[in-house]
């Protein structure tokens, strides 16, 4: 038997739902029916739909401990083509914390409960036992994979595994839960000052091409005023602070941060989750806010 898929009918033996993963740790593309979502997706994804294919589509959506389903003719194919083996922790109530560098390790062994460790080829996968939502890059080399992702299996690591911390949980901030001002009005605060060369000298591009950007973004993170707010918040400030990642600074990205603060307050992001997701996105582009 391929030895991929012996270890995967293992794993699913252990209620570990697993999947397929072909080369660059990438899952199995979907079919014809299923591409580009044209089947509606699966019952268990985030959007829910009728997509009942037999092929290990939609990755960890697809992820599976059934024996029959491991075995049969669409994912046999996949098996031959699969260069390793991964699976969904959310989906065996396990959440892993990614560590993607030796720094990140360090800050894990004094900030979190020892647990079961598997050494990775960068760092170390710390896994607990109890799902909750996933996220990318809560701090610099540190990702949270359990719920509606999937991770690489690497064996079955050393330590004793213990329960999800609320110490991981608070790595995750719920920014997708946009609050509503109270009395419906809009959180006023004073306005930053605009972005100019003066305080950004050492930036490479014009007042025109940062503002231009700056204002698109505000717009953006604007239009969530019901939910959604503090994801574009992230998303906008990782954006902006990607284009300055070469400039030999400073590019006064306080000023930007300022203004996408701002902004996300408005439309009801309490004032720390805008802030933390403007800082995560800073620091997830790699630039100086200096």
């Amino acid at each position: 038997m391929n030895p991929i898929l012996q270890l995967a009918l293992e794993l699913g033996r252990l209620e570990l739902p697993v999947l397929p993963l072909r080369a660059g740790k990438r899952p199995v593309g979907n079919c014809p029916a299923c591409k580009d979502n044209a089947c509606g997706g699966r019952p268990n994804m985030k959007d829910p739909g009728p997509c009942t294919c037999p092929a290990p589509c939609h990755a960890w959506a697809a992820a599976t401990t059934d024996p029959a389903v491991l075995t049969g003719p669409p994912w046999l194919r996949a098996w031959r083509e699969a260069e390793a083996v991964a699976y969904h922790p959310g989906g065996a109530g396990l959440t892993v914390v990614d560590l993607d560098n030796a720094e990140a390790v360090t800050w894990a062994r004094t900030a979190l409960p020892p647990t079961l460790t598997v050494t990775t080829t960068r760092g170390e996968h710390w896994v607990y036992r109890g799902a909750m939502a996933s996220a990318n890059a809560v701090r610099p080399g540190v990702d949270i994979k359990s719920a509606m992702a999937y991770a690489r299996w690497l064996g079955y690591g050393a330590g004793t595994m213990t329960p999800l911390p609320d110490a991981v949980r608070a790595l995750v901030v719920k920014e997708d839960a946009t609050r509503p001002p109270a009395n419906g009005a809009r959180v006023a605060s004073s306005p930053p000052p605009p972005w100019t060369r003066t305080v950004g000298h050492g930036c490479r591009h014009t007042d025109r091409y940062v503002n231009t950007g700056l204002h698109r973004g505000l717009a953006k993170i604007a239009d969530c005023p019901e939910t959604g707010a503090g994801s574009q918040t992230f998303g906008v400030a990782r954006f902006l602070a990607a284009q300055h990642a070469r400039c030999p600074g400073p590019c006064d990205l306080g000023t930007i941060a300022r203004q996408l603060i701002d902004a996300a307050v408005a439309v009801g992001v309490p004032h720390d989750y805008a802030t933390r997701a403007v800082d995560r996105g800073f620091t997830t582009a790699g630039a100086q806010a200096a």
